[in-house]
């Protein structure tokens, strides 16, 4: 790529001090909606290095941006700032010091990965065309925080982003992504069940709310067995069940939750349309009512093949070992950026460890200056692109 500088940083200080900054962010985890310990340190590491803090009115979370000296396009790099409610069982000489908080997803990683990108670049910025906005966005694992993000408007007129997620799957020096889905959309339900309470020896004078559940939880799974494709990625599992509260009474009320997951846009459009079919015919059958409630979380995630392309063509300068990653059921709300925008979303090696969300999953800080040049280098390149097309 014509003019590029390629990137050797082999200052071992700048380790160093990204392996310390990451330390800190591990033991003082925050999280969604409560990351206001996390933001203000950011943004004193971001003023220290004299890169530019945008004002947003955003309560927790920060957009950065590092402008060229030259003008051109704006692409978007991004991470996620906020921890989960897990009680930490490693044994790391960094541990979580708040009791039942714990970046068991990695964030803390990413974040210090997409700073220290955010550091690369502002050495670089004389020789960049077009500005890079780095964001550092919260309450990722509530599914909400991007849609802050997007709300504030600072993503107008980007045109292309890219972000990343730790991979307890991947060695470190791994890296995989693909075009399309890599990870999938993600819907909460409810329902709830009225039916008439009895006496538990005289079942045919009520209508059991728990034997209505009952066949309706086997009868949804019909949907992903019977109404779709063995070759389309489905899962409908319920999580939460709640009735009664003795053993001799017949409840009058039933009440289960839970998540369905999908890959493709019809498949997610299909299956609420089914599911009520199937709550409402199975209470009727009993002569119950029931209702059936729907909450949309993130869309699956769409990368583009040719921002993924490029993704990977720099993973490979990078001496990063590409691995082909099947698509997975979890979430994530960086597909709501590419609703919007093109890009790609990528999977990081950081070490085989416990399985994210998992109290001793840890991350290998040998993961992360690699990273940090990947990203740095990565938008550069985007810049380039944009630039030169």
């Amino acid at each position: 790529m014509k003019n590029e500088i390629l990137l050797k940083i082999v200052d071992v200080n700048f380790e160093e001090k990204l392996i310390e900054i990451r330390h800190n962010f591990h033991k003082h985890p925050e999280l969604s909606k409560e990351e206001f310990k996390t933001t203000q340190t950011l943004r004193k590491l971001l003023d220290e290095a004299q890169i530019r803090v945008l004002d947003l009115p955003l309560e927790t979370g920060l957009v950065a941006e590092i402008k060229g000296f030259k003008e051109g396009p704006i692409i978007a790099i991004r991470c996620d700032i906020d921890a989960l409610p897990i009680i930490e069982e490693t044994d790391l000489d960094y541990k979580s010091e708040v009791f039942g908080k714990m970046h068991a997803c990695g964030h803390d990683f990413h974040t210090t990965v997409i700073l220290g990108a955010a550091y690369l670049l502002k050495q670089q910025e004389s020789t960049l065309s077009g500005t890079v906005r780095v964001i550092f966005q919260p309450a990722e694992e509530i599914g909400k925080g991007a849609e802050d993000i997007l709300a504030s408007g600072v993503l107008s007129g980007v045109d292309a982003i890219f972000g990343l997620h730790s991979s307890p799957d991947l060695e470190v020096g791994s890296l995989g992504t693909n075009v399309g889905a890599l990870t999938a959309a993600v819907d909460r339900f409810e329902v709830e069940i009225a039916g008439t309470g009895t006496h538990a020896s005289s079942p045919e004078k009520g209508t059991d709310p728990i034997i209505v559940a009952a066949h309706m939880i086997t009868a949804l799974q019909t949907i992903v067995s019977r109404n779709v494709s063995a070759f389309d990625q489905v899962l409908i599992s319920v999580t939460h069940l709640e009735s009664g509260n003795t053993w001799n009474v017949i409840p009058t009320t039933a009440y289960f939750e839970g998540t369905v997951r999908t890959l493709k846009a019809e498949t997610r459009e299909f299956v609420p349309k089914k599911m009520l079919q199937i709550v409402k015919g199975m209470a009727d059958s009993f002569g119950a009512t029931a209702e059936l409630k729907w909450y949309c979380g993130p869309p699956a995630t769409n990368n583009t093949a040719k921002w993924t392309s490029v993704a990977l063509e720099v993973a490979k300068e990078q001496g990063y070992v590409i691995k082909e990653l099947p698509q997975t059921l979890i979430g994530e709300d960086f597909a709501y950026y590419q609703e919007q925008i093109e890009g790609a979303f990528v999977s990081i090696g950081t070490g085989v460890s416990y399985s994210l969300h998992h109290p001793k999953f840890t991350v290998d800080d040998a993961a992360i200056l690699l990273s940090a040049n990947y990203f740095a280098k990565l938008g550069r390149r985007a810049l380039l692109i944009l630039t030169e097309k």
